[in-house]
């Protein structure tokens, strides 16, 4: 019997855990984004101390684009003509960034999102990290 009260009682403190992703969130995933550490299921950790890619993301009324572009020097960045097609989808309050390109298809839940940060973890267990791009310039 104690097991199982110690059970539910972790359990519930890891769902209150977790961030209730509301609509009006969504917009904070504007602007230009990069990674900070990928989680993976075992524990395992991969820190990214400098990022020479960053993500842009636009959305508006649910459906966008996510785009890499590389910082420069001078506070400009380079841009390519690739992009990935986004929407964002709700399924009983859980929200899910859904990608497509040319060549594949798939989606991410969004676990928090804050100003400066939000997280997604994929099909593969891998939980994303990302910080708010701070741009720079040495001129």
């Amino acid at each position: 019997m104690k097991k199982v009260v110690l059970f539910l009682l972790v359990y519930g403190l890891l769902l209150s855990c977790n961030q209730k992703i509301t609509n009006k969130d969504i917009s904070k995933l504007n602007g230009y984004w990069e990674i900070e550490k990928v989680l993976k299921s075992d524990g395992d950790k991969k820190e990214y101390k400098i990022n020479e890619a960053i993500d842009y993301i636009e959305i508006k009324n649910n459906k966008g684009f996510r785009k890499k572009v590389y910082p420069q020097f001078d506070g400009k960045y380079l841009v390519n003509d690739l992009k990935e097609e986004i929407s964002i989808t709700d399924s009983s309050g859980i929200f899910f960034i859904n990608y497509n390109t040319n060549y594949s298809k798939w989606k991410e839940r969004i676990v928090a999102i804050k100003d400066s940060s939000f997280t997604v973890i994929n099909d593969a267990k891998l939980e994303y990290h990302y910080k708010k791009q701070i741009p720079f310039s040495l001129k």
